[in-house]
């Protein structure tokens, strides 16, 4: 079910971006829930990821707006967004090479802090008791995701899969309210996507929202709740799972169809 308007978090109305004639998003509107996960999908070049950037901050709407916990964010520069809980991962890896796993989730606390630089460089009493206390939460996160077996290995070392869950680590450890993952399956085998799929239950089950980006059909539809498709930059539908499934626009635009559906229509047009 689609977010209420007293449930919901994240809401885009009419909003739409264009880069000289080129129209990349143009009136999307859409609601995310508190506590839910909802996918955003389409064929590649749909305006998936240009949709993110407009909501995170990169971008600034052209037309439209984007209200979080009801409050305009339109525009607003990426740091604040951060700031009112919105955290995103993004296609490609980003973490800190040649650094442990520990160091680099540490990095999603930056905003969390309530020391000054002057007392980091000082050692402060309060700088001190504040840092044990950032290591401690990371270490129990790192747990949680069932990575604190190789806290302080470099991340370099490990492998694509788990170098994922350590940059989605470092996103839940800023304690964001909204969780934007841009296609956490990419590359990830059949065991790592199951895997995933419960870590994403799990921080809906925390009441935090999740809005991805995915094109592994196995991910989206078993932990959305509800399901916004695009297309060329416009919403062609949105329901939930097995309503998108069965959308036939979606099917023309994005999913397809089976060859034995294709086998059956032949034959009964023949």
């Amino acid at each position: 079910m689609n977010a209420s308007t007293q449930d919901e978090l994240l809401r885009l109305e009419g909003v739409g971006i264009r880069f000289g004639g080129l129209q990349a998003v143009a009136e999307l509107s859409f609601a995310v829930g508190r506590a839910q996960v909802v996918g955003l999908i389409g064929p590649n070049g749909a305006g998936k990821t240009t949709a993110f950037n407009l909501i995170t901050g990169v971008y600034k709407p052209t037309e439209g707006r984007i209200t979080f916990e009801g409050r305009d964010i339109t525009g607003q520069a990426p740091f604040r967004i951060a700031q009112a809980g919105i955290f995103r991962t993004f296609q490609t890896i980003r973490l800190f090479q040649g650094q442990s796993v520990l160091v680099n989730v540490l990095a999603g606390l930056h905003l969390r802090t309530k020391q000054h630089w002057w007392q980091g460089l000082l050692r402060t009493p309060a700088q001190r008791r504040e840092e044990v206390s950032l290591r401690e939460q990371a270490m129990a996160l790192l747990k949680r995701l069932e990575l604190d077996a190789v806290a302080h290995e470099d991340v370099a070392s490990l492998s694509y899969g788990v170098q994922r869950r350590v940059e989605l680590a470092r996103a839940l450890i800023a304690g964001p309210k909204l969780l934007i993952l841009d296609e956490p399956a990419a590359g990830l085998n059949d065991q790592e996507s199951a895997a995933l799929n419960r870590t994403i239950l799990s921080v809906r089950d925390q009441g935090i929202s999740v809005l991805l980006v995915e094109h592994d059909m196995n991910v989206v539809m078993n932990v959305t709740d509800h399901i916004v498709c695009i297309n060329f930059g416009r919403k062609i539908a949105e329901g939930d799972p097995e309503t998108i499934r069965n959308h036939p626009q979606v099917i023309e635009a994005y999913l397809g169809r089976d060859d034995d559906d294709e086998d059956d229509a032949a034959g009964d047009r023949a």
